[in-house]
């Protein structure tokens, strides 16, 4: 079975649900934040090994304690996963932090901050691009082209 074939991509949702749905309910670690998520699962073409990224909402150390619950648990998250999956073999799991979405609320206010401090001038960003569109108009009508 090749990496990125049908087969693959199903399994690996497949995985990512039921890894989810075992964290949300299964788990009674106090390490584990309630707000985790299973971002992506990749499993291996042999079914022998899987990534499971994992975001938490909070800092980087709910993160840290998060992943360190979740290693603590990992037999019993297997186990869990070979009653649920059908799989010929049950893949031994590594859990990665994911810090995507983090990164993207970050960026996210990044850019409203930025664009706030545009519409602090009096002038919205679209009145800006617009000028610039009729400025550059103007210089091709002094030019002659048009």
């Amino acid at each position: 079975m090749r990496k990125n074939s049908i087969k693959n991509t199903r399994i690996n949702e497949m995985v990512r649900e039921e890894l989810a749905n075992i964290i949300r309910g299964g788990l009674k670690d106090p390490r584990v934040n309630s707000m985790t998520t299973v971002t992506a699962v990749e499993v291996a073409p042999d079914l022998k090994t899987a990534k499971a990224y994992i975001s938490v909402l909070g800092d980087e150390k709910a993160l840290a304690d998060t992943l360190k619950g979740l290693k603590n648990a990992e037999g019993y998250i297997r186990h869990c996963l070979a009653e649920t999956v059908n799989l010929r073999n049950t893949p031994h799991i590594t859990f990665i932090g994911d810090q995507s979405i983090e990164y993207g609320v970050r960026m996210s206010h990044l850019i409203d901050s930025v664009m706030g401090k545009d519409s602090g001038s009096g002038e919205s960003f679209d009145e800006t691009f617009d000028a610039d569109i009729d400025d550059e108009d103007d210089e091709e009508d002094m030019d002659g082209e048009g």
